[in-house]
């Protein structure tokens, strides 16, 4: 074990302040996923700047109807609060997806949108990984990687982004928090995590030092009809072959609102833009649903072992759509 400092911070500032003063700190909330990197020698920070006692544990409404999440917000907490499941259901259904109710107790809202990809290859040191050393090559591209990128990916980088909760927000149109030495920020959900490109090692849009204190739920999403579907090797406890988030409003038999994105198919949540156009003001029709998500997935450059993901994905979002879209009068 190498050996690290720990500090408890009692503020958003100290935390900041005391990643700055330990060069190699990280931030560590309910630690579910970085305690397990340590264990493997893949993560080594020089210190732990233990932020899960920090007030940034209530679910609070705003004022013009949004929700503020505080990011030491345990997911399970999350999922079972009145005015999510009301509200946004389909971010209740994936944290309910994703891991055990163990792990939903412990694991909080900052660290579930800061998990790193489950990729063999990143967890095991013996092989290479340019997201987990820059320039050694990519195992998976010619190894083992049936549960790989589709879209997005590049030659440096065929991970997958492993989060469910945050393929619902992308869906919402949630945004991120941040707070920093240069004061406080927000991004979109959708634009948080990065795709690998040439720096597969970059996860997200943070900058260092920078601290999750709460992710936002628009009042403009709430109470739309939404629904969340995951396909995985068993039951329960794995993550994503594929999966995907849908807010469908339709008036007058046709979209007035559409949030599509997919998880399990690329280096973040893959917010569906190219359907999405497509589906704006269009009739809420099979045929419609159809010619939509075959445009969005059209782009995908499946490898020699995943191919079977794009239509799986196509099913998915075509059963989550019909399943929200109103019965039309007399059928």
């Amino acid at each position: 074990m190498k050996p690290f400092a720990y500090v408890r911070a009692r503020s958003v500032e100290e935390a900041v302040e005391a990643y700055a003063a330990h060069p190699g700190a990280q931030y560590l909330g309910g630690g579910t996923n970085l305690v397990d990197l340590m264990k493997l020698g893949v993560a080594r920070p020089a210190a732990l700047v233990d932020v899960a006692r920090l007030p940034l544990d209530t679910v609070d409404e705003l004022d013009d109807g949004s929700l503020r999440v505080g990011a030491t917000v345990r997911n399970s907490d999350l999922a079972a609060h009145p005015l999510v499941r009301d509200r946004y259901p389909v971010l209740s259904q994936a944290l309910l997806a994703g891991a055990s109710g163990q792990l939903r107790n412990a694991a909080t809202t900052g660290g579930n949108l800061l998990q790193r990809t489950r990729c063999p290859y990143f967890q095991d040191l013996s092989k290479p990984c340019n997201k987990r050393e820059p320039g050694t090559g990519c195992g998976a591209r010619d190894g083992v990687h049936r549960d790989h990128a589709v879209l997005g990916h590049s030659p440096q980088c065929i991970a997958t982004n492993p989060s469910d909760m945050s393929v619902a927000l992308a869906a919402l149109d949630a945004r991120v928090e941040l707070y920093g030495t240069d004061g406080t920020r927000s991004v979109p959900v959708a634009e948080f995590h990065r795709l690998p490109g040439d720096h597969p090692e970059r996860d997200t849009e943070i900058r260092p030092g920078e601290l999750i204190t709460a992710v936002v739920l628009p009042a403009a999403t709430a109470k739309a009809p939404s629904a969340y579907r995951k396909a995985r090797d068993r039951a329960s406890y794995a993550f994503a072959l594929a999966s995907v988030a849908v807010l469908l409003r339709v008036t007058d038999g046709r979209v007035a609102q559409i949030g599509l994105a997919f998880g399990g198919l690329a280096h973040r949540p893959w917010r569906a833009r190219l359907a999405e156009e497509a589906l704006l003001g269009a009739a809420a029709t099979p045929p419609a649903f159809e010619g939509a998500v075959d445009l969005e997935l059209d782009a995908a450059e499946p490898l020699r072992d995943n191919a079977y993901k794009v239509p799986l994905a196509h099913n998915l979002a075509l059963e989550v759509l019909g399943r929200l879209a109103p019965t039309p009068v007399g059928s």
